[in-house]
């Protein structure tokens, strides 16, 4: 999900929100990222996996990149916030194939 340039400000003088730009990218790869449990700490003792959110590996080749921080992603039906810059992994120097973008992304909180 992407919002386009603020049209100006509302009477208090927040910015409005821009227009969507939002776009589908297909042929992503997404894996869920799990919290590593403290070692000795009762989640360790008790086996609990947590999971914090996802890693997402997209086609670097896709209209829309480069992403940006700003943007947001809609995961198996769920908004998460894009954290960090997602990384271009650029080309395969023995192939030239070219590699994906990997992005973090974590459920929208509040």
């Amino acid at each position: 999900m992407r919002t386009g340039p603020s049209p100006g400000r509302d009477p208090r003088g927040q910015p409005l929100p821009g227009p969507d730009e939002s776009f589908d990218v297909p042929g992503c790869v997404v894996t869920p990222r799990a919290e590593t449990p403290q070692v000795g700490g009762s989640q360790q003792q008790e086996r609990d996996t947590v999971i914090v959110g996802w890693t997402v590996y997209a086609p670097a080749d896709h209209p829309g990149m480069p992403l940006r921080t700003t943007d947001k992603a809609r995961i198996r039906g769920v908004a998460c916030d894009i954290t960090g810059e997602p990384g271009d992994w650029g080309r395969n120097p023995f192939t030239g194939i070219r590699g994906v973008v990997q992005f973090a992304a974590d459920r929208v909180t509040g």
